[in-house]
């Protein structure tokens, strides 16, 4: 019997039949709707945080992240549960190509939606290559595990977050001492909600720390009259609850490509620890749908540069709320990705989010670009990356330094920034010490 595209998705009730719900069952329509809520909230921090940090209007990510979900689904045929965001990954190449300043609206976004849209493009060549491989040989991720092992994909993560970081603290630091200690106290609450609770707010981290910093920062400015710009809310007032977001259209310039395209190689290294932590909860081996996941996840970042949206990726805070909940069904997904649509069309969402101070911004940046950075040491832990070997240091080694310290190359148009630089340095260095192995000596 022929296997349908799309799973016949079996209707079940966690408290009746089982806890843990597969990626081809279905919840009842309450319940389903519920949980698609969730992981609304769940993604909404740091999707919305990433338009911010690179001028994007945050309407427009929200409702591209919902469509680019609905893309990812039909890709993958309903079979591998996932929620596709803003990705942090390209807020680098941005600044990089249209110098801007941390706030307000990006009057430069045209030129990076290009490069993202090529990007996407390079992104969805590679998944199709996979996926050709995977229909031939069972298995297309087999060259990529080998291009690129855990010590490569953690040097690139955390070098994402290590060259962010002067922009972080310069945003942080604001013009004034009030608004460097605001950006500090954002730290703290951030911190704070990460420590002390516990379920689903310590989830939420993010959200939760930023509404938080935002009540704070109302408090001391427009209560007591402290440094710092007064919150306005006569937009948040004026703004209608329905209506279209501002869409952006693309301009193609060849420096700016040569410096945004190489993050397809960051996205694919993030789709792939996703899918393989999403197998491994599921018991199920997702590996074949790996070439249609970049495909989808592909696509869907070219459709959002087309309109003036961010370039997406797999949410690792949606892996974890199914971690924690063990319901895997994908059509939850088409729950959340409906909502966040829905919210991209109101005008009043958008005034809310642009309500958010410049230093609680600032001091988000902070936490996200940290957390990005410690990602890629964090899997190097999980994969026993040995560092008592020459070759893994060498390739780590280098790959941050050229990263936080911005190592560009220019040649004629072509030009790669610190992040791209690193990333293709990693994935060569590896390679050219990978035929020395048998030869290496151990350090001490």
């Amino acid at each position: 019997m022929s296997r349908s595209y799309f799973p016949r998705w079996r209707l079940v009730y966690p408290e009746r039949d089982s806890d843990v719900v597969a990626p081809d069952e279905r919840l009842p329509f309450g319940q389903n709707t519920a949980m698609g809520i969730q992981h609304v909230v769940a993604m909404f921090g740091s999707t919305i945080l990433a338009p911010l940090l690179m001028g994007f209007d945050p309407n427009v990510a929200i409702l591209m992240s919902g469509i680019g979900t609905l893309i990812f689904f039909v890709f993958v045929g309903g079979r591998v549960p996932s929620y596709l965001g803003s990705s942090f990954a390209f807020i680098g190449g941005v600044i990089a190509v249209t110098g801007y300043a941390g706030s307000g609206p990006n009057p430069n976004i045209g030129v990076a939606l290009g490069a993202i849209i090529v990007c996407g493009l390079a992104y969805t060549i590679i998944g199709l290559i996979v996926w050709f491989l995977s229909a031939r040989t069972g298995s297309g991720s087999d060259w990529i595990n080998r291009l690129m092992p855990p010590v490569v994909t953690g040097a690139i993560v955390a070098v994402i977050g290590l060259n962010l970081a002067p922009i972080a603290a310069k945003g942080a630091m604001g013009g004034s001492t009030f608004d460097a200690v605001m950006a500090l106290i954002t730290v703290l609450c951030v911190g704070g909600v990460a420590v002390y609770t516990r379920g689903t707010i310590q989830r939420l981290l993010i959200l939760v720390g930023l509404l938080l910093a935002c009540v704070i920062y109302g408090l001391l400015t427009n209560v007591m009259g402290l440094g710092g710009a007064p919150i306005d809310l006569s937009t948040l007032r004026s703004a209608a609850w329905i209506g279209p977001p501002t869409f952006s259209a693309p301009v193609f310039e060849l420096q700016a490509m040569s410096v945004i395209v190489p993050v397809a190689i960051i996205l694919v290294a993030e789709n792939l620890g996703h899918i393989k932590a999403v197998s491994a909860m599921t018991g199920q081996d997702l590996d074949r749908y790996l070439g249609r996941a970049f495909v989808g996840d592909g696509v869907a970042t070219m459709v959002s540069g087309s309109v003036g949206g961010t370039g997406v990726t797999t949410y690792a805070e949606n892996i974890g709320v199914m971690a924690v909940t063990r319901i895997y069904s994908s059509l939850v997904f088409v729950t959340a990705a409906v909502i966040a649509i829905l919210l991209g069309f109101s005008p009043k969402f958008g005034a809310l989010i642009q309500m958010i101070p410049s230093p609680v911004i600032g001091g988000m940046s902070i936490v996200v670009f940290g957390l990005i950075a410690v990602t890629g040491a964090r899997i190097w832990v999980v994969n026993q990356v040995d560092f008592s070997k020459n070759r893994n240091l060498i390739v780590a080694a280098v790959t941050l330094v050229l990263g936080a310290g911005n190592f560009s190359l220019e040649l004629g148009a072509f030009r790669l920034d610190g992040i791209g630089t690193a990333t293709f340095g990693a994935i060569l260095l590896h390679a050219l010490l990978q035929a020395g192995k048998g030869k290496e000596i151990m350090s001490s």
